[in-house]
């Protein structure tokens, strides 16, 4: 796995995945919204790995050369 994410990148998929989390666990999401912790589960290893499968396919990489 070759990293394909920038630091911003990364950091708006953490901050995300954090509040998703943070929502679901104060309660202001119902649930059947339990939907988005699987996504927010990807957004949060995406973001510490720095790797997004889905960039691979779609030629994005939004890390430094």
């Amino acid at each position: 796995m070759q990293v394909n994410e920038g630091i911003i990148d990364r950091l708006i998929r953490l901050i995300l995945a954090v509040a998703i989390i943070a929502a679901f666990l104060t309660g202001s999401l119902p649930g059947y919204w339990a939907l988005l912790l699987i996504i927010s589960g990807t957004l949060l290893m995406s973001g510490f790995t720095g790797y997004c499968p889905l960039y691979v396919p779609l030629g994005i990489n939004t890390a430094k050369k």
